[in-house]
């Protein structure tokens, strides 16, 4: 089908002067609307605008711009239909073949602080939904394109086949369109339902703050690729992104080297990499399935991956390695002379030296994922007919919050250290026990049904690693329901204890830990993490 005649009407306008200027020079005739217009005859094209050609001005502060027969009539009339071509001759319209159109600028709008409803309402496109949906449905006699990624690629296709497209690209060109429009819509819906009922739209009136839970959630997501397997090789399996992934995600990385990642490793990379980035020091996080086994920070990398593998060495093997700092060749020397096999090695970034030292290990994946730390979007989590959604557990604990709670207070290299386990212990599956001393993990005991166990199997780990707990310092990330826990922790050699408090017998084990002599801190806040 060939172009004759095209509408172009976008908020983005990344590009498309350029392909307005590629598509003047095929022989398309150009209509366009407000801005759009402007900029493209301020570029010296040749631009009918949208009131002359339907002999109707815009209105309505733009409101109404190319709700007209024809507009789309010209667009959604079938070709093969003689009917529909009598019908267009019979009123003067002419064929649209393409149309350029991308909407208001929703997202960008509600995600500013302060903005009014009003100023939202103003942002909901009307007629540019209505003309890509137009276009997108008759794609048998029309051309759609709402994203400027795909301005080069039609025009390579318009110049090598005399000013046509092909069906397929045609019909791939609509699925995106109905895929744009259905997003912009899920975004609206999603932040008018969050709003409380009943609120008008006075334009001096700020909206409220959104709440985080609209009442009918819709989401949208891209599928990056399909994986190898599920959790087991019996089940199938694909990694889907946020288009709106948020900066610093493990979502944004980028493969440099390896094989295909499996669904495990995503999942236990995303583990390992939210929590190393929440280190300001030089970190290092190992985690095996799912946990972290091995947890520090030092002057620098390679000191942090020693003190990290010397907490579980076992566990290490076939874990996932993250840094929050530029991997250098010392780091990869240092995991080479301990032999560690390594699933998945992630960073911000990685010198030559060292991408040179691990392109002999071919079947590395390695990672680099951008730093941020942009606030994520709603946790999301299926049950059985049904969807958990939940706000980021991003509670932060400073020494000014906590709350000494017994006779012995903790010193200041102590406090350092339990704010240090308590990091860890935020990404420890429940029940979390984390032992720590001098920046690093001594013992990690996670996801066991009772805290006695988890504290049981924190000082096995440290054992078998012949890591001293003689003076450390502990993390539990929900209260201790008895004293057993605590009486565990200090015939270990624990010095001090951090966890949120809150049970109903919080006096007996503060009276347990002062039998210790122990110092003991609540936080007032816990960290699950099933």
């Amino acid at each position: 089908m060939k172009i004759t005649r095209a509408l172009i009407s976008v908020s983005d306008k990344e590009g498309v002067l350029e392909f307005a200027q590629g598509l003047a020079a095929l022989g398309v005739k150009l209509l366009s609307t407000g801005g759009t217009a402007k900029l493209l005859q301020g570029a010296g094209l040749a631009v009918t605008e949208i009131g002359d050609y339907t002999g109707f001005p815009e209105m309505l502060d733009g409101r109404v711009k190319t709700l007209h027969p024809k507009v789309h009539g010209g667009i959604l009339a079938r070709r093969d239909l003689p009917a529909h071509q009598e019908t267009l001759k019979a009123h003067d319209i002419p064929l649209i073949d393409l149309v350029c159109v991308n909407l208001y600028p929703f997202r960008e709008t509600v995600e500013r602080p302060g903005v009014t409803l009003a100023e939202a309402i103003e942002n909901i496109d009307i007629g540019g939904p209505a003309m890509v949906r137009s276009a997108a449905k008759n794609y048998a006699g029309a051309a759609v394109v709402t994203d400027p990624a795909d301005y080069a690629s039609v025009l390579a296709e318009l110049k090598t086949s005399d000013g046509a497209l092909a069906l397929s690209t045609r019909f791939g060109l609509a699925r995106k369109a109905f895929t744009h429009t259905a997003r912009y819509d899920s975004m609206i819906a999603n932040w008018l339902t969050a709003e409380p009922e009943g609120v008008e739209a006075e334009p001096e009136k700020p909206a409220p703050a959104p709440a985080r839970f609209p009442e009918r959630l819709q989401l949208a997501f891209d599928r990056a690729e399909i994986l190898r397997y599920g959790e087991n090789p019996h089940q199938q399996a694909a990694f889907y992104r946020d288009p709106a992934s948020t900066p610093g995600s493990i979502a944004a990385y980028r493969q440099l080297q390896g094989k295909e990642l499996s669904y495990n490793n995503i999942a236990d990379s995303d583990a390992a990499w939210e929590c190393v980035k929440t280190f300001a020091a030089p970190a290092c996080v190992i985690v095996k399935h799912a946990n972290p086994c091995g947890v520090a920070i030092a002057p620098g990398l390679p000191e942090a991956y020693e003190k990290a593998f010397k907490t579980d060495s076992v566990s290490a093997f076939g874990g996932i390695i993250a840094f929050n700092g530029e991997v250098g060749a010392d780091v990869v020397e240092a995991m080479s002379a301990r032999k560690h096999f390594v699933e998945v090695l992630i960073a911000p970034a990685f010198t030559d030296a060292a991408r040179a030292l691990l392109a002999v290990k071919q079947n590395l994946r390695v990672l680099q994922v951008p730093p941020g730390h942009g606030r994520r979007a709603l946790e999301l989590k299926r049950v059985g007919g049904g969807l958990l959604t939940q706000t980021p557990d991003d509670h932060e604990v400073n020494p000014e919050n906590l709350d000494v709670v017994t006779h012995e207070a903790p010193t200041p290299a102590q406090i350092e250290d339990l704010l240090f386990a308590w990091r860890v212990a935020k990404f420890v599956k429940s029940n979390a026990i984390v032992f720590c001393g001098g920046g690093m993990t001594l013992g990690v005991g996670a996801g066991q049904m009772s805290r006695v166990d988890s504290t049981r199997i924190a000082c096995i780990k440290a054992g078998n690693a012949s890591l001293p707990l003689t003076g450390s310092v502990v993390a539990s990330d929900a209260f201790f329901p008895f004293r057993d826990g605590v009486d565990v922790l200090a015939e270990a050699g624990a010095a001090a204890v951090i966890q949120p408090g809150g049970s109903v017998r919080d006096e007996e084990v503060i009276a347990a830990a002062n039998d210790h002599g122990l110092a003991m801190v609540f936080t007032g806040a816990r960290h699950f993490r099933h």
